[in-house]
């Protein structure tokens, strides 16, 4: 069974072994419509080809004596099959567009459900551009490889097959030649798709490489501009634009060389000689000549129109393939539905913790983490220092299980993270980092997004408690402001703020904050401190800073060099027994006596 991070129980299964079983099982879920369809434009084309025979038939009365009353029967006959046509092809045409918006809009779902079910690896290593343009035009084509793809195939299928029959029944020696086009398109079609197909998969990878690109600029746009790079930017997404429009050409020059449509001209001139010769010697009536080549004629709509038909096929079963690589991608965590899962105490372990990683496939991974080892009872705050790359961050994303440590054991409450329900883990643990993300909601969801169920009593207490509650009342419709997305709208403070007050209201039972009051000034900064403070009662935290003032308060500093654990203690112990924690904050150092224990400490170092 596939890991996962996110389930839904009552989801419906797709057959995912292979693309077409995936497609197949999205369709069979609506097999009613399906069914519908093909019935429908069955009777279509036959009444649309029993037609050409009726107006055969009327060519044979016209030749003989007059008889109206056979003609009018003949006409309204006529008459009374094409409206079958028309109303059977309107009810196909209906089935087939309901089948297809329905497994557009279930892809779209099932593949958003498996992005959100992907470990934070998998999504370290994506580019979200590509992945939205997965999302939204793969999707799309292949909505429009059932209709009008795969309905045209059909009737592709059902335009020769139908009228082969008629000419079989009205006239078996004028087989021959239908017979020999259809071995004909058969041979040519199948070696226009092998060529078609490779430039088509090409302009949907080139197609999520130019999304990426374009998305990437956008999300970055502050960069470029402050770095006068537009320019750049323009040629990178020109080239990218180019090379998806030569893919396109290439594709227009395989589909001009379709030589069906030259098979099917040969064949009708061929027909009608080989009509016209039997005519001539008395065999076949002038009624059969009419009604064969009329049926002939049929054929001819099918052999152009699947000139459109491959491609649009070929271009959606690229999407599903784009598609089904992305939702059967392995993901590194499993969300463990049937793991431990109980109230935090927050004691939190780590037993020769290593932990290494790879940002592409194929890559040797990075040692990040180096053996490390420690123990932080429940409740207490614990504050990680070191130089920037030593791996605080990465330590703290143990905790919560966004990475899991490639050898050692993390253990919470005594038991190791990845034997707990990963939903019950995580939904205990609040972490703020210094890049904050907020939705483009408004502020009340988003300080309530963690504990959607909140009132708005509670979210203006959890306000308060970040000292947001004086801005946000600022604001033109208070909390019921439409903040930009990613919070834009906001200054870095102000952004800080209400993530730390969707982090109180969620009453987590450990707190990480990676220095996240990096952008307040120093008067906000006090007031928080206290906040967090009232915060942490009962609660462990893990603060990463390089702010003295709150480093000073910590039960328990940890100091990171390079991956490894040197030291740990308090601030005053740290700044007379290890070097590396004098060297962070050599600014704050005060004059020290150099104990032996200092000279032995730099000598292990």
């Amino acid at each position: 069974m596939q890991r996962s991070e996110f389930s839904i129980t009552s989801a419906y299964t797709y057959d995912r072994r292979s693309v077409a079983r995936w497609l197949l099982s999205h369709v069979g879920r609506y097999w009613p419509f399906a069914l519908g369809f093909y019935l429908c434009f069955i009777t279509a084309w036959a009444a649309y080809s029993g037609a050409q025979a009726v107006i055969g038939r009327a060519a044979d009365v016209l030749s003989g004596p007059p008889d109206y009353a056979a003609l009018t029967a003949l006409t309204l006959g006529v008459l009374a099959l094409m409206v079958t046509d028309s109303f059977s092809a309107l009810i196909g045409s209906l089935s087939a567009e309901t089948v297809a918006a329905r497994v557009e809009a279930d892809i779209r779902q099932e593949f958003y459900e498996s992005l959100l079910a992907k470990s934070k690896a998998f999504h370290d290593r994506q580019r979200a551009g590509d992945l939205i343009a997965r999302a939204t035009d793969d999707t799309n084509l292949v909505a429009n490889m059932i209709v009008p793809g795969s309905t045209l195939i059909s009737e592709t299928v059902l335009g020769i097959v139908v009228p082969l029959t008629f000419i079989f029944f009205t006239e078996p020696r004028l087989m021959f030649i239908p017979l020999l086009f259809v071995v004909g398109y058969i041979l040519t079609a199948h070696r226009y798709l092998r060529r078609l197909m490779p430039v088509i998969q090409r302009q949907r990878e080139q197609y999520g490489l130019m999304n990426a690109g374009l998305e990437e600029t956008i999300s970055g746009i502050e960069v470029v501009k402050a770095s006068a790079r537009e320019a750049l930017e323009r040629s990178k997404y020109l080239r990218n634009a180019q090379r998806f429009r030569d893919l396109f050409i290439e594709q227009g020059r395989i589909e001009a060389r379709y030589l069906p449509l030259l098979l099917f001209g040969i064949a009708l001139g061929a027909q009608f000689f080989h009509a016209l010769w039997l005519y001539s010697i008395g065999e076949i009536g002038l009624g059969q000549v009419v009604a064969v080549i009329g049926l002939m004629n049929v054929l001819r709509f099918p052999t152009f129109i699947s000139l459109f038909a491959f491609s649009v096929f070929q271009a959606g079963l690229a999407g599903a393939r784009r598609i089904l690589s992305i939702i059967n991608a392995e993901t590194d965590l499993d969300e463990n539905p049937n793991g431990y899962s109980a109230p935090l105490r927050g004691e939190i372990t780590f037993e020769h913790v290593s932990f290494s990683f790879a940002a592409h496939p194929g890559e040797s991974p990075h040692q990040v983490l180096h053996d490390i080892s420690f123990h932080i009872p429940a409740g207490q705050t614990v504050a990680i220092v070191g130089q920037t790359g030593s791996g605080k961050s990465a330590l703290t994303q143990l905790v919560n299980r966004t990475y899991d440590a490639t050898s050692g054991r993390v253990l919470i409450d005594g038991v190791d993270v990845r034997d707990w329900n990963l939903d019950a883990l995580r939904s205990q643990i609040g972490k703020i980092e210094q890049d904050i993300f907020l939705f483009s909601r408004t502020i009340a969801e988003n300080i309530a997004f963690g504990a959607p169920g909140a009132t708005q009593v509670e979210i203006e207490a959890a306000a308060r408690a970040a000292q947001a509650h004086e801005f946000i009342s600022r604001m033109p419709d208070g909390y019921q402001t439409v903040i930009g997305e990613r919070g834009v709208t906001l200054s870095g403070g102000q952004r800080q703020r209400i993530a730390l007050a969707r982090a109180f209201l969620a009453h987590p039972r450990i707190l990480i904050l990676d220095d996240s009051t990096s952008a307040i000034d120093s008067a906000t900064e006090d007031e928080i401190q206290r906040a967090i403070r009232q915060a942490q009662q009962g609660r462990t935290v893990l603060l990463i800073t390089h702010r003295l003032a709150q480093i000073r308060w910590a039960d328990q500093i940890l100091v990171l060099d390079r991956g490894r654990l040197v030291a740990s203690g308090k601030h005053e112990e740290l700044l007379r027994t290890s070097p590396h924690y004098r060297r962070i904050f050599a600014r704050y150092e005060h004059a020290v006596p150099e104990t032996g224990v200092v000279r032995a400490t730099e000598g292990a170092a």
